[in-house]
């Protein structure tokens, strides 16, 4: 039994792509016992599939009837059910809510797509940078008269569904526990998206962010939140968005004209961002990062993932490790008391199904006669 503050938490995960193992590796990493359910026959698994760390996988032929009735016999003892399939596959397989929550009323059953079960998009093919186009994320992050920039797929597969469908999935179990009832969980990248983006339209509607991305603060419009090339060509990021901190940057960067009296004055912005870019230019990225790293200027260095590994904060906490020769993510959240870990190296297709069924007790008659026909 893993370690951590899910620890006894058992979790059914179908097998998916990007989002769905990451969030089953959140509750892998924090204890819960996360059993993948594969198809028969894929190829799939190695060392370097790291939201697979910490999950035990069991290969089904879900085409036949008595691997269905395997997965709904998982279904019956666990606590959560995950799923990433578009809207009606689950329930063409035979493992549709209606099914499940039957056979175990406590059940909180996890549902991420990118549209949502519902609404006139809910069927359609799409990636990450469709559903964050449809929010209003996309179109914000970009430079001044340029092609909005995709932001990898961190804001609409993992923040706004990966997050969202953990955090759901444990909020309902946790009523679950105390009503003894279980329920739906539909997180749809759109609406995790839309949520990401709420303090963007309190500032919208409270008139203090123009719809040009690159013309706003915390877009990269003013000179004082933004990332510069240094002598060297690598980058550095500024923060100074408060007085205290602006006054610092002066004073490191040698901001001395009147012109930087005027931090928030929008139509000095571009001016002061050109004559900034030219002093950051005057010395390399380690030179700056003598002078301003840990002052309250709000700086860092932009790192390389190679980079990240080897900076002293994320040493000392440990932040980056390595497992099998993969460095990859630390735990996080930490915990103080029910401390969380990895909890194993990524699940290989199909490597774990005979201990799995032995250890959700099924009998070696049931494992024999699976087997029989084929059905794992």
């Amino acid at each position: 039994m893993g370690s951590g503050p899910l620890s006894g938490v058992k979790v059914v995960e179908f097998a998916g792509i990007g989002p769905g193992p990451y969030c089953g590796m959140l509750l892998a990493d924090m204890g819960a016992d996360v059993i993948r359910i594969d198809r028969k026959g894929a190829r799939g698994g190695s060392k370097f599939e790291i939201s697979s760390r910490g999950k035990r996988s069991i290969a089904l032929d879900l085409k036949k009837p008595e691997a269905v009735e395997t997965a709904l016999k998982l279904i019956e003892k666990a606590d959560i059910l995950q799923e990433g399939f578009r809207p009606g596959v689950m329930e063409r397989l035979g493992l549709g809510p209606d099914v499940c929550l039957k056979r175990n009323p406590k059940l909180v059953y996890g549902r991420m797509t990118g549209w949502g079960q519902t609404g006139p998009m809910a069927l359609a093919a799409g990636h990450d940078i469709n559903y964050i186009s449809l929010t209003g994320a996309l179109h914000s992050i970009g430079r001044p008269g340029e092609k909005p920039v995709p932001p990898l797929n961190l804001v609409g597969d993992f923040g706004g569904g990966a997050l969202f469908l953990a955090m759901g999935m444990l909020a309902a179990l946790v009523e679950a526990n105390k009503s003894g009832k279980g329920q739906v969980v539909d997180a749809a990248m759109t609406d995790g998206a839309t949520s990401l983006m709420a303090m963007f339209f309190g500032f919208q509607a409270a008139g203090i962010w123009h719809e040009p991305h690159g013309t706003n603060m915390l877009d990269g419009g003013a000179h004082f939140y933004d990332t510069y090339e240094t002598k060297d060509g690598k980058w550095i990021s500024i923060g100074s968005i408060e007085p205290q901190f602006y006054a610092l940057l002066r004073e490191k960067a040698g901001l001395t004209d009147a012109i930087w009296d005027q931090q928030m004055d929008r139509t000095k912005w571009p001016e002061m961002k050109t004559e900034i870019e030219a002093v950051f230019k005057t010395k390399t990225r380690d030179e700056w990062c003598a002078i301003m790293e840990g002052t309250d200027i709000c700086f860092a260095p932009v790192l390389s993932l190679t980079e990240a590994k080897d900076h002293p904060h994320n040493k000392a906490r440990e932040t980056i490790v390595e497992v099998d020769g993969v460095a990859q993510p630390n735990i996080a959240p930490r915990f103080s008391r029910t401390v969380s870990k990895i909890q194993g190296a990524p699940a290989i297709n199909g490597a774990h199904t005979l201990e799995v069924l032995k250890d959700w007790g099924f009998a070696d008659g049931e494992v024999d006669a699976l087997k029989k026909v084929e059905a794992i």
